[in-house]
């Protein structure tokens, strides 16, 4: 019967790696799009994290996991007689079934590694396969994601170390120094799910050889005029909400029936050190998820058992359509609907995260992509009567726009009701938007107002007027 869950589980993973949800610009903007503008000619844009004085992230880790790949997929495009560039959306949907497969292959294995009962470690895999932050964080494109399978096998090559007396234990030593370099060149936090692992490695070793943190890194971390610009949180920030909101029903399993193990300790000593930091989220604690899940056990009596597994379902369905499906998911197909419009010169993206421009495959040579993701209402107009191209004759206005030179498109939540007063504009005054674009699953979580408008208004607003659309605007000259 578990086995029929498991493969019904990997199935849904899959089926979520397919879906083209965004959950943050980091997936696209810290790996592929990096590595995009270096293997096609797609033009991209390089965030000031690689291209400052002192940069703070390393293209080193980006390469073997997005850029072989990519390499591979070009030469079997080439192989295959195809012509001209392969398309960005195939390449984004490779890299998305590439993360699946390591998440399916990678993560599953090392709990099979480290879980010696054959029982805890069944209901390990399954509470690891059924929780939505493996169907959908760990098939995107983020470090965090990366993260969690290297501090996972990190974890599996100290077990096996400490285990193995004997000499073949050098080579597992020897993998465990590159897997950790790799690790800490892709994320500086990855040493704080070592900390106490760590330390079953000095009565090991002679001498304990210490990890020296990448010095750029560590230092815009610390600063904390730095982290304000991306948002400071209280000391406990992670423990009382990040964490519930990955693991739900689980965090009463962690504090009430705990497995203790060396897992569960990896996890603790990350969650503390990165709760020094002011600047916490959700995605940072990706790796503590497996660690905590294949370290609580289950209750007892059934009746409880029933209740704890139906409100495990419950919550994981749930924030797995959302985050999986709808959180900003009318982005990448809305920078695909933009790369075909051929007389898109300027698009306006408010009330969205950042697009990912290495999708436009090229159209951005003559598309210029404005974010003005937090601007008011009131600029936002300003800005667009000055963008804004002359709107054709009437008896030319269906398809017609499509021939002309220059076009500007405004894309935006279909739950933006700032906008609602000017949609309607057939005048000759003032701004014209005409909707030629419309992508209905999409939810602005970003956009929720909950003080101005109340709980019901804004979640009939942000939820019943669901979607992202695309407007070209003009004006008469």
């Amino acid at each position: 019967m578990w086995r029929r869950t498991y493969l019904l589980l990997v199935l849904v993973r899959l089926w979520f790696a397919l879906s083209p949800s965004y959950l943050h610009p980091d997936e696209n903007f810290q790996g592929p799009e990096v590595i995009a503008g270096e293997i096609f000619s797609y033009p991209v844009r390089r965030t000031w994290e690689f291209t400052s004085d002192n940069p703070i992230r390393s293209v080193f880790p980006l390469w073997p996991v997005y850029g072989l790949p990519m390499l591979l997929l070009r030469w079997l495009w080439i192989g295959n007689g195809q012509d001209g560039e392969i398309p960005p959306i195939a390449v984004f949907w490779t890299l998305r079934v590439l993360m699946f497969l390591i998440s399916f292959v990678l993560e599953d294995w090392a709990l099979h590694e480290l879980i010696p009962s054959p029982r805890h470690r069944r209901v390990a895999v399954l509470l690891v396969a059924s929780s939505y932050v493996t169907w959908t964080y760990q098939t995107h494109t983020f470090s965090n994601s990366v993260e969690t399978l290297v501090v996972a096998w990190s974890m599996v090559l100290i077990q096996r170390i400490v285990d193995d007396q004997q000499q073949s234990s050098f080579m597992a030593s020897f993998v465990l120094g590159v897997v950790s370099i790799f690790g800490l060149f892709n994320r500086i936090t990855f040493p704080a799910f070592l900390v106490i692992p760590g330390f079953r490695l000095v009565a090991h070793f002679w001498r304990n050889r210490p990890v020296i943190t990448p010095w750029n890194n560590l230092r815009y971390n610390s600063d904390l005029d730095n982290l304000a610009q991306h948002g400071l949180h209280p000391w406990y920030q992670h423990l009382l909400a990040n964490l519930p909101m990955l693991i739900g029903p689980a965090s009463f399993l962690l504090f009430l029936r705990p497995h203790f193990s060396l897992r569960l300790y990896s996890a603790v000593s990350g969650i503390f050190v990165l709760s020094v930091f002011q600047h916490q989220e959700a995605r940072f604690l990706l790796p503590t998820v497996p660690l905590i899940l294949s370290s609580v056990r289950l209750p007892k009596n059934q009746v409880t058992l029933r209740i704890w597994a139906g409100a495990w379902i419950i919550f994981n369905l749930f924030f797995g359509v959302l985050m999986g499906i709808y959180h900003q998911g009318g982005i990448v197909p809305g920078q695909v609907f933009m790369s075909g419009q051929p007389d898109a010169t300027t698009a306006v993206w408010w009330k969205t995260y950042t697009p990912p421009i290495w999708l436009l495959n090229g159209k951005n040579e003559v598309l210029q992509t404005k974010d003005v993701m937090g601007m008011q209402g009131d600029d936002l107009y300003e800005q667009l009567t000055a963008l804004a191209t002359c709107d054709v004759p009437a008896d030319r206005r269906n398809q017609e726009y499509l021939k002309e030179k220059n076009g500007t498109y405004l894309i935006a939540p279909a739950s933006a009701i700032w906008l609602d007063p000017y949609l309607p504009n057939k005048g000759l005054d003032g701004l014209r938007f005409r909707e030629v674009w419309r992508h209905k699953k999409h939810l602005n979580l970003d956009d929720l107002d909950w003080g101005e408008d109340g709980v019901w208004k804004t979640l009939k607003r942000v939820i019943g007027r669901r979607g992202l659309v695309a407007w070209r605007v003009t004006k008469s000259c």
